[in-house]
């Protein structure tokens, strides 16, 4: 077995996780879809504005605390492999067709470059969504700002929630392909087969071993 995650980095991972799961499930219920849609009748507390809304908040806190760590801890180690290389699209493009048709796959580095297109697609989405909460917050907070800037950063933030919940599918839909699942494990306890990485990750496996 090949060691592919630090503990701090799953860590981080299911931090991020479980914050955008509070994230998305406490602002759905300042819609308020779950009256509308009879869940209040299950659990009453769901349908109160400010409970949501302070779940939120802690939704908020978590996930730019795990993210600023996450750019820290990778920024120090200057471990970059998340980043979108050139010719990524079309290397996940032969990647794809090769999972279709049978054929051999392209020579990978640690990460595929379908997964650096997802990180960069998420964290761009994340982004958007942490730089326009923050307005919104300060709108809360009883300081006056611009209808422009609160307009649009409602708008933009209603967008980066939309991505961010497409990404998160997109990401576990990932897993439904036979060749990414020997990766899931590894974000439970940090390992992946040798041979696995030998044959789909050639890249990073002639680099380890020198």
């Amino acid at each position: 077995m090949i060691r592919r995650h630090t503990k701090t980095v799953r860590l981080t991972h299911w931090a991020i996780a479980a914050s955008i799961l509070l994230l998305f499930f406490s602002g759905f219920g300042q819609m308020p879809l779950y009256k509308r849609y009879m869940l209040t009748e299950i659990a009453p507390w769901t349908g109160d504005y400010w409970l949501t809304l302070q779940l939120h908040y802690i939704g908020a806190i978590i996930l730019m605390t795990a993210v600023a760590w996450h750019v820290l801890y990778h920024g120090l180690r200057k471990e970059y492999g998340l980043i979108p290389r050139s010719g990524d699209v079309r290397e996940s493009y032969h990647i794809m067709k090769a999972m279709i048709t049978g054929g051999q796959e392209p020579p990978a580095d640690k990460y595929l470059a379908e997964q650096r297109l997802a990180y960069a697609f998420i964290a761009g989405s994340v982004g958007l969504l942490i730089v326009t909460g923050v307005v919104k917050v300060i709108k809360n907070m009883g300081i006056n700002l611009n209808d422009s800037l609160l307009f649009w950063s409602t708008q933009l933030h209603n967008l980066g929630a939309v991505l961010l919940l497409l990404g998160f599918f997109a990401h576990l839909a990932a897993f439904l392909v036979p060749a990414n699942r020997n990766l899931l494990p590894s974000m439970f306890h940090g390992k992946v087969d040798e041979e696995y990485v030998k044959h789909r990750h050639s890249i990073w496996y002639k680099r380890l071993r020198g």
